[in-house]
């Protein structure tokens, strides 16, 4: 089998990438490959182990596949086409935003496709899946053109320091038109924007995918603002770190009596008014703030402000390894802080997408938060990532998002 390159296993780390574990780190190797390079790796004798491609980062080389196989377009056709029947399976019909390919959880690490409508867009991590990011447009394109997709718009991440990018913090390059058209604006198409109102659950949500975080939107969250959506009824409620108000828009179509919207982003800002107006929802009832988190926090502290649900999902305030001890302290502070301002009774829904900051780590910021603002918390609901955001069991790395539902004393 020709490839480009081979690495050998410097520890015996045969049976975890036999199980499924998608990663080969750098010092867990002998041998150097450039990245974007197909590369074997093979144990002390020799013997063959994985195939996969390298990488420049602390991760060596992103494993594809445990069979002595070709890694080509075709492989990759044929990952793609399984990732979208799974989407056939758990995609309800009034749902046009979701992941068609959740990198490592479908067996193509370092690529992500989102779908928004007739819009996809595709974003590489890692300078390995950079190189291939021409490739896999074109075995994604006959699935995409399967499904309705008469756009693609590719992104880059920056993160390829530490592996797959589900942490919010990462700053994206601007998209680029790979094919089909964009509707909006003239000129070279990395002026223009592309505006979508796209349907979650039923929910009307404007995005900005050529210049909004991520690819546009955080869909990760969709169950957790179904359930928002559940309980807000006559409740009054502040969504902190709202970007494009996805959360807010939930409570307003579950009958909140008032939503707040909090976001440092007057881009964020403004789509979350579009999102807002897109459900004709009344204008009064929404309140848009462009302003620090925390300088708010501080302001409705102090005026002894209350709401009877609070949620606060902010960036990753751990977006690598070495960052984890200072983002507890920020997760402590936030909760402490937040949990100050539900109404006795109320709720309080906690999120993180930091994937260095473990589900353990992540409840024992909330248990001395609540101790820290004197408040008592019953545990209502948890939420992670939704179906098609799916993670190999033998990749418990891929378990990165957390959103608990509390309850108030």
């Amino acid at each position: 089998m020709s490839t480009d390159a081979t690495l050998t296993l410097a520890r015996p780390l045969e049976r975890a990438l036999r199980d499924g574990h998608p990663w080969v780190y750098r010092d867990s190797i002998k041998g150097t490959a450039s990245a974007g390079a197909v590369t074997t790796l093979v144990d002390a004798r020799g013997v063959f182990v994985a195939r996969g491609i390298a990488d420049d980062s602390v991760l060596a080389m992103r494993v594809f596949t445990t069979r002595d196989e070709s890694l080509s377009e075709p492989l990759l056709r044929v990952r793609i086409e399984e990732a979208a029947l799974l989407r056939d399976a758990v995609i309800s019909e009034d749902t046009d935003a979701y992941r068609l390919v959740h990198g490592e959880g479908d067996r193509l690490p370092g690529f992500v496709v989102d779908v928004y409508g007739t819009i996809a867009v595709l974003k590489t991590d890692g300078a390995g899946a950079f190189a291939w990011r021409d490739r896999f447009a074109e075995a994604l394109k006959p699935v995409l053109e399967a499904r309705g997709v008469r756009t693609l718009l590719r992104r880059a991440s920056n993160a390829g320091e530490r592996g797959p990018s589900a942490d919010k913090s990462d700053k994206d390059d601007k998209a680029e038109l790979v094919w089909g058209a964009l509707d909006e604006g003239d000129g070279d198409a990395s002026a223009r924007r592309a505006r979508v109102v796209v349907r979650e659950h039923g929910m009307a949500l404007v995005s900005d995918l050529m210049r909004g975080q991520k690819t546009g939107l955080f869909l990760d969250q969709r169950e957790a603002r179904r359930l928002v959506r559940s309980i807000s009824r006559d409740r009054r409620v502040l969504n902190l770190y709202s970007y494009t108000g996805g959360f807010s828009v939930a409570a307003g179509l579950g009958r909140a009596r008032a939503v707040e919207s909090v976001d440092i982003s007057q881009a964020a800002i403004d789509l979350s008014r579009e999102s807002w107006e897109a459900n004709a929802l009344a204008s009064e009832l929404h309140h848009a703030h462009c302003e620090d988190v925390w300088k708010f926090l501080a302001n409705k502290t102090r005026s002894r402000s209350r709401y009877d649900l609070v949620i606060a999902d902010p960036p990753s305030f751990a977006p690598r390894a070495d960052s984890v001890a200072k983002a507890l302290d920020a997760y402590r502070q936030l909760h402490a802080s937040s949990l100050a301002l539900v109404a006795h009774g109320g709720f309080y829904l906690a999120g993180s997408c930091s994937s260095h900051v473990t589900r353990e780590m992540f409840f024992d910021t909330i248990r001395e938060g609540a101790r820290k603002a004197k408040r008592s918390l019953q545990l209502i609901e948890s939420k992670g990532a939704p179906a098609d955001h799916p993670r190999l069991l033998a990749f418990p790395e891929g378990d990165y998002l957390k959103a608990d539902l509390y309850r108030v004393e």
